[in-house]
């Protein structure tokens, strides 16, 4: 019995992270892959190969549009008319974050080193504002050398000028996945880093991450510093927490709950010390329950957009979508549902209200949110692509 939970633990991390190596790694003899069409749409590859990890839809359709932020595994890596300083061989992980275009063109990236931090950084997300994204960065834990075993804090990086600002230097877990609400008319001045109200040209910025007892740990900085947590369900317990991410107006965050590889529970849940979570519905027309639920908010209506996966799968992308035949859905799809929702504290049979059916939009697994003008998704861990819908 001992075994078999490590394994399942084991598998766990693999999905809820970026902790491991797939094989095999890319090398100089290694071609590019085109992009192909079909009645999915257009498919691109991202940095071909088994190697992109957390992967974040851009949410700058000025700056970055048809975009996709994404964290490298080790070896060498496939993308086209790099930066000078942009290097492609004997590439260590997660040594830098980047932000690609349908093309494969680098955007925009930043080093571990020249952002101060240490060994690597982890659970990139791009945040609800347009100009800035967060991530864990690591550093060796108390005693250790070469990286072995690390501490991470959690920081928002300004895209403007790559400049970052530490919500916490330390002691947070590994797999905290992050995520950062930001007053939407927030206008940042670069020149300004020293306070948070400076570095976010706004007071109003909310966090929100899974913390080392596995709930979700909340701060809302207009009003203080301090840490709330928010309950889970009184059944799950023991479940981890993945990738809570804070709902366009900052009231809500919506994530899963994962028993184990196989088996995972999806929840609304409002920002409040006294929430409860609310289950979104498992339908008899999905394959399983929503993986990596994310926002999307379209003319005045707001979705959660979701994978799902065939039975007896995990959430991990093993399959490659430049391949016609997986077209059919038989590897997993992409759905999504209008919410409305109403914070406050009210009976929660209230405050969420769905509106119409579950609609399929497209007939594989993306799960890596969709831009904000809906033209396209992104995914990865481990094949990384951008789709863009037809």
């Amino acid at each position: 019995m001992e075994k078999k939970y490590v394994f399942i633990l084991f598998c766990v991390a693999l999905l809820t992270s970026c902790l491991y190596e797939p094989e095999p790694y890319l090398d100089s003899s290694t071609k590019e892959q085109e992009a192909t069409t079909s009645d999915l749409g257009r498919v691109f590859p991202v940095n071909t190969g088994k190697q992109i990890c957390n992967p974040s839809i851009s949410n700058d359709t000025v700056h970055y549009p048809a975009s996709i932020l994404w964290l490298n595994f080790s070896g060498t890596l496939v993308v086209k008319d790099p930066p000078s300083d942009f290097t492609v061989n004997k590439v260590v992980q997660h040594d830098r974050l980047t932000v690609s275009d349908t093309a494969g063109r680098v955007q925009w990236f930043v080093m571990r080193d020249s952002i101060g931090v240490e060994c690597q950084f982890q659970d990139p997300e791009w945040s609800t504002h347009p100009d800035f994204i967060v991530a864990l960065g690591g550093f060796n834990a108390p005693g250790i050398k070469n990286c072995s075993e690390l501490d991470y804090g959690i920081m928002a990086i300004r895209l403007a000028d790559k400049k970052a600002f530490w919500f916490y230097d330390s002691n947070i877990v590994e797999e905290a996945f992050p995520h950062l609400w930001v007053d939407p008319n927030a206008k940042a001045d670069t020149s300004a880093l020293d306070s948070l109200e400076e570095f976010f040209g706004t007071k109003f910025v909310q966090l929100v991450y899974v913390d080392k007892n596995e709930k979700i740990a909340w701060v809302d900085y207009s009003k203080s510093d301090k840490i709330v947590t928010l309950k889970k369900p009184s059944d799950k317990s023991a479940w981890r927490v993945d990738s809570p991410l804070i709902s366009p107006d900052g009231k809500w965050v919506v994530y899963n709950l994962m028993n184990n590889a196989y088996s995972w529970e999806a929840y609304i849940q409002e920002l409040s010390a006294n929430s409860d979570p609310i289950p979104i519905p498992l339908e008899q027309s999905m394959m399983s329950a929503p993986a990596q639920p994310h926002w999307w908010e379209f003319q005045g209506k707001l979705f959660i957009v979701w994978a799902e996966f065939p039975s007896g799968q995990t959430m991990l992308n093993k399959s490659d979508f430049l391949d016609a035949s997986v077209s059919d859905g038989s590897v997993g799809r992409t759905a999504m549902r209008e919410v409305a929702l109403i914070a406050g504290g009210i009976p929660s049979d209230m405050a969420v209200e769905w509106k119409g059916s579950v609609r399929e939009v497209a007939k594989v697994p993306m799960t890596g949110g969709r831009s904000p003008d809906g033209f396209f998704m992104a995914t990865g861990t481990n094949y990384g692509y951008l789709l863009e819908l037809p």
